[in-house]
């Protein structure tokens, strides 16, 4: 590995960790994808319902409900559950929409749409929001004019 490279590797864990200071850990923003979607599916995130989601123990569960409750994203009450505070509904919206671009642009590029949704699980957190706005640009594109696309292709 030469000199340029390891600066590379470096400048982007620099980066990666100063967004992350901005953003959420890989971790919470799961948490925060599966109490959105629980919230919308069945009204309320249930611990039981949420380590079955993420495969994770029960009291794994309660401590990051207890953290999130703490940093203001969820509202925890022990035996009720949680329900995300506006700015965790936030943030949940803000992940839904990273994920649902890249199972776009993942189609644009003729990946199978179960497939799509189980590659982006593994890269959604790690995407700068530059490169996210690019991509936005390139799957409307894509997706509006596909001859445009299919020429690009060939």
């Amino acid at each position: 590995m030469d000199a340029e490279r390891l600066d590379a590797l470096r400048s982007a864990h620099e980066a990666d960790g100063a967004r992350r200071s901005k953003r959420h850990s890989v971790r919470i923003e799961d948490y925060l994808e599966v109490l959105h979607e629980l919230e919308l599916v069945e009204g309320r995130a249930k611990p039981a319902r949420i380590a079955e989601s993420l495969a994770v123990a029960r009291p794994s569960v309660t401590k990051m409900l207890q953290r999130l409750d703490e940093e203001g994203l969820v509202e925890y009450e022990r035996y009720n559950g949680a329900l995300l505070t506006e700015e965790g509904r936030k943030a949940a919206a803000n992940l839904r929409e990273r994920h649902s671009l890249l199972v776009r642009f993942l189609i644009v590029l003729g990946v199978d749409e179960d497939t799509a949704h189980i590659d982006t699980e593994g890269i959604e957190h790690h995407f700068h929001d530059k490169t996210l706005d690019a991509l936005r640009i390139l799957v409307e594109k894509a997706e509006i004019d596909p001859d445009w696309w299919e020429s690009r292709n060939r």
